[in-house]
């Protein structure tokens, strides 16, 4: 067999021996409220800011304005219910709220030529100094009246399973995916090639801030209220995960199936370690070190492979 073929199994052993390790340590961890709690609660926002996060990271970049997508959906769908008008204006005006996020981060990629990295997190700083001043320093949490939970449990994994294929198939199938890897891993030669590298950048741009904005619908009807700062929440396990997600591909590429892996090892790690009752700050401690071991595991894999 080609060892080559074998690098896209280093993530699934390693999850399958964490899981079994949990199963094994962790009391109730395989029981069927923990289950259902991990995968129908903790996976989906999650999932759905790190899709996002996929096509930011296969087209050669980074969005670190992905909470305050999610926030600025969050804070309009509570603010539209409240005054009176239906979920589907509510629904319309948090993904235009998104979008319009994903439209500055655009213009100032495409337009003025800022690296993703600084025009991203330049956004990310007006969007907090925006939602501290609306807040009166993000204090006050605006409940949705009259809200009541329809887009959580199943129906929310619905959407993100659905999401997820949308996404993935445009990645991995359509023009659209092709052009963004190839500016993700060969810039120079896709600009040569032709490729409108403005109109990649404006439309990872979007896809991420849409996907962003359907995680503040999702995460506004299940607390049936706007959060301020709550977005910035997902940044670095959003970035995790994708990261993750690259071992899954014999390239190193991002991908959405490896996406989703990496969302579930990251909440697996986190519920794991917390049945076994270890605090907060520890099981960041050990979540960075499996994800860097995972990286490191993979990366060193490849060198092995390359050399025969």
């Amino acid at each position: 067999m080609n060892p080559r073929a074998l690098l896209p199994l280093t993530l699934p052993l390693v999850f399958a021996v964490i899981v079994l390790m949990f199963a094994l340590q962790a009391p109730g961890f395989l029981s069927s409220g923990n289950l259902k709690s991990l995968v129908l609660n903790n996976f989906v926002l999650l999932a759905v800011v790190a899709i996002g996060m996929t096509y930011a990271v296969a087209a050669g970049g980074i969005d670190l304005s992905v909470g305050t997508a999610l926030d600025f959906a969050s804070f309009t769908f509570v603010v539209l219910l409240n005054g009176g008008h239906g979920w589907a204006i509510a629904v319309v005006g948090a993904l235009a709220a998104a979008l319009s996020v994903g439209l500055v981060n655009a213009g100032l990629i495409a337009g003025l030529r800022i690296s993703p990295f600084l025009a991203t997190l330049g956004t990310l700083f007006i969007g907090t100094s925006a939602q501290q001043l609306m807040s009166d320093g993000g204090q006050p949490i605006y409940i949705a009246e009259g809200l009541k939970p329809g887009l959580t449990g199943l129906p929310a994994l619905l959407i993100v399973l659905g999401l997820a294929l949308f996404y993935g198939l445009a990645l991995a199938r359509g023009r659209l995916g092709r052009e963004l890897l190839a500016q993700g891993t060969q810039p120079l030669l896709a600009y040569y090639s032709g490729l409108s590298v403005r109109r990649i950048v404006t439309v990872v741009a979007l896809a991420t801030a849409l996907a962003c904005g359907v995680a503040g619908v999702l995460l506004s009807s299940t607390v049936s209220a706007y959060v301020p700062l709550s977005g910035n929440a997902f940044l670095l396990n959003a970035i995790g995960a994708v990261f993750i997600g690259t071992t899954l591909s014999r390239q190193g590429r991002a991908n959405i199936p490896g996406t989703l892996l990496g969302v579930l090892f990251i909440n697996v790690i986190a519920n794991g370690l917390l049945l076994i009752g270890w605090n907060f700050y520890w099981q960041q401690v050990a979540t960075g070190v499996l994800i860097f071991v995972v990286l490191s595991f993979s990366f060193a894999s490849r060198r092995v492979v390359a050399g025969h």
